[in-house]
């Protein structure tokens, strides 16, 4: 049977962190000032294995998740990931269906590992890009990482028909709000679905404020003025992105709107973190140790039933919690626990 949690929702999506580390530094992520050359990282005994992770994901999904996301840190960092994603690919729903078996990335290897992923059985990617602009991409990622390598990337993936494929772009004000218009003229140009996330207060790194938040309402005027569009139906419930449809037959948008907006009665989505921690919630304050149940000799139906309790005390709403008093709760950086 389904668990539900305590507010009706269902377990639908697994987020699967599969390593810490990253090769850029996003300011709204692992800000270099914090995450610098000398900053420890998970020693490798601590990281799941594949075949953990596989054990791990085969009973989220005879609990009921039909979606699988790999994340990390940057995901593409780790070694052998192909192994991986053909593991995740051959698993089935209990009733014979095929996961959406999906990845986030920031693109830097993409040019290399596109078609390898595509092969395993990985069947569409979202690629993180904030800007075009090389001088403001760069101060969003830490590294001056260029724009250009980025979008070799993202036409590897095309090339390789993981599709469709999305974008995200994080705004932040002060930062690159003026990137909104023309990285929604690039997306309709390229068939990509370019999603806008709303600057959140993830972890503690990342040196949040409200005021440099870009509302949804914003960000959808600025769009729109040029484009028309409406807003379309939820693909299905527990949706992160709203929704929006260009009136002239031009694709979509989306907005991801946590903070002014916030979706938490419809969130289904449980995280497992690199180093096999569960978490309910992208702002949790702790998770649960499913590495230890995976690595103490329990059987398949003991994991079973911890994920499923794990699920039913679950009563999460952060973002629809959000004030002054939330703010100096203690968190986990996002991309520890896999975004």
């Amino acid at each position: 049977m389904e668990p539900l949690d305590r507010l009706g929702r269902p377990l639908r999506d697994l987020r699967i962190s599969v390593t810490d580390r990253c090769n850029f530094r996003c300011t709204y992520c692992m800000p270099k000032e914090i995450f610098g050359r000398d900053y420890a990282f998970l020693p490798r005994d601590q990281v799941l294995t594949f075949e953990e992770i596989g054990r791990a994901a085969r009973a989220f999904v005879s609990l009921g998740v039909e979606k699988l996301r790999v994340t990390g840190g940057e995901p593409l960092v780790r070694r052998d990931l192909p192994t991986l994603i053909a593991m995740l690919a051959a698993l089935r729903t209990p009733d014979g269906r095929e996961l959406d078996l999906t990845l986030t990335t920031n693109g830097a290897a993409l040019r290399a590992l596109a078609k390898p992923l595509a092969a395993a059985g990985l069947r569409r990617v979202t690629v993180s890009l904030d800007s075009l602009d090389d001088a403001v991409f760069g101060a969003m990622n830490g590294v001056d990482y260029p724009v250009a390598r980025v979008l070799d990337g993202i036409d590897a993936a095309l090339e390789a028909g993981l599709r469709p494929l999305k974008v995200n772009m994080v705004v932040r004000r002060g930062i690159n709000e003026q990137s909104v218009v023309p990285m929604a003229r690039w997306a309709r140009e390229t068939g990509a679905t370019l999603r806008f996330i709303e600057y959140m207060d993830v972890g503690h790194s990342n040196g949040w404020r409200l005021d440099e938040v870009v509302p949804a309402a914003d960000l959808i005027d600025a769009v729109t003025s040029i484009w028309p569009a409406e807003p379309a139906e939820a693909a299905y419930r527990g949706e992160v992105a709203g929704r929006w449809r260009y009136l002239d037959g031009g694709g979509e948008f989306g907005i991801i709107s946590s903070v002014t907006m916030p979706f938490c009665r419809d969130c289904t989505r449980a995280r497992l973190s690199a180093d096999g921690q569960l978490y309910t919630c992208l702002f949790a304050v702790a998770g649960r140790d499913l590495r230890a149940v995976l690595r103490d000799g329990s059987t398949d139906e003991t994991l079973t039933a911890f994920i499923a309790d794990t699920w039913l005390a679950r009563d999460d709403r952060y973002s629809e919690l959000r004030s002054a008093s939330t703010s100096t709760l203690p968190k986990v950086e996002m991309f520890a626990m896999g975004g």
